[in-house]
């Protein structure tokens, strides 16, 4: 009977050059993980932005009213005496007037006007107002009969049309700042937007650093294990990390939009104004997308339990029905009790699911160890 063999007879490093090698590789990764944070810091904003797009994009539309003809825009677009004299030739106290030809420069455009005020500092933005002919030509009389003529009355058969007049105040920039500020996140004490922005720059650093990392970690791994092992790492990581960020992105853009406008929708039916707290949306925004990742892993999950022999492929078949009542069950677990989340996340796993028997249909070649015999 043949003596079987150490595993560890033909190793050229003692156990302290191993501590000494995990020792190199882990200071190299730290240091590659501290030079991808320090540069998320200086571009915290901007991530800290893309974050919150999500959750500012759902307030604000929860925020809409319907039906709702106010517009807000920039005074770059429209001269204050072109409004005026529009307004006086609608009501039949002016001549109409001759436009300028285009590139005549006889006429002051609406972007000098608008340089004009800004230095003035005099108006900011423009809200557009509807008002009745008539009420408007009333009111001028009434406030200097001698420069603006009494309007000529209407007959019953006149339907008369609103007029819109745009109105600029300084306090619309003022009141648009509220507005926007109350469709936002908060902060409940003073070091809640540093910490959150510290986290941030933590998480986005981690991420950019993590194919470093990996890398310094398998230099290691990857000395301990034989070709046909390592073989498996290539082919299965790559396919790991896939899906993992697949899921994290699908839940991102695709997941969010539906969880956000169900769960807001509760205020508008009990009539509560939502102040969402900037650290708690963070942490929201963090695991959603980390669940949905690491739940893409399924087909990697029936892969390894086949290749070990828990289950096997006819088992994967037969037990179909058996695992969309699990998956179901877990989406609505997983994700916030809404409908469409679950949804989200269970129909993508069912076809994952597929994919893992195809995945466990291709036989692995299994290669003997060299130099190792049965006892």
């Amino acid at each position: 009977m043949a003596q079987s063999r150490d595993l560890f007879d033909d190793s050229t490093m003692t156990f302290g050059e191993h501590l000494e090698c995990l020792r190199v590789h882990l200071i190299r990764a730290i240091i590659g993980l501290a030079i991808c944070v320090i540069g998320a810091l200086f571009v915290g904003d901007k991530i800290v932005a893309i974050v919150r797009s999500p959750i500012d994009t759902a307030l604000r539309k929860a925020a809409q009213v319907e039906g709702s003809n106010i517009e807000v825009v920039d005074i770059a677009d429209v001269s204050m005496t072109d409004i005026w004299q529009s307004i006086l030739e609608k009501l039949g106290l002016a001549e109409p007037s001759e436009q300028p030809e285009p590139g005549t420069g006889t006429a002051e455009t609406p972007a000098e006007t608008f340089t004009q005020l800004k230095t003035d500092n005099e108006f900011d933005r423009t809200i557009i107002v509807n008002i009745m002919p008539s009420e408007l030509a009333a009111a001028l009389h009434e406030y200097n009969p001698g420069a603006y003529p009494a309007a000529k009355p209407t007959s019953e058969d006149d339907e008369e049309k609103p007029l819109e007049i745009r109105i600029a105040a300084p306090e619309f920039q003022q009141l648009e700042t509220v507005i926007d500020r109350q469709n936002q996140t908060v902060t409940l004490n003073v070091q809640e937007a540093f910490m959150t922005y510290l986290k941030v720059a933590f998480i986005a650093g981690l991420l950019i650093a993590s194919p470093w990392v990996f890398r310094e970690i398998w230099l290691f791994v990857a000395a301990g294990l034989y070709p046909h092992e390592r073989k498996y790492i290539y082919i299965y990581l790559p396919m790991s990390l896939f899906l993992f960020t697949g899921g994290a992105v699908f839940c991102f853009y695709a997941v969010f939009p539906f969880v956000l406008k169900f769960l807001l929708s509760f205020n508008a039916m009990l009539d509560v104004n939502p102040q969402i707290r900037l650290s708690e949306w963070i942490n929201f925004a963090v695991m959603l997308p980390v669940m949905f990742g690491v739940s893409f892993q399924l087909p990697l999950v029936m892969l390894f339990l086949e290749r070990i022999s828990v289950f096997e492929i006819a088992d994967y078949r037969e037990k179909r029905r058996m695992a969309i009542l699990v998956i179901a069950f877990l989406s609505m677990i997983l994700t916030p009790a809404d409908p469409m989340s679950m949804l989200l996340m269970m129909f993508p796993l069912t076809l994952l699911y597929e994919l893992g028997i195809i995945l466990c249909g291709f036989k692995a070649h299994k290669p003997e160890v060299e130099g190792l015999e049965p006892v």
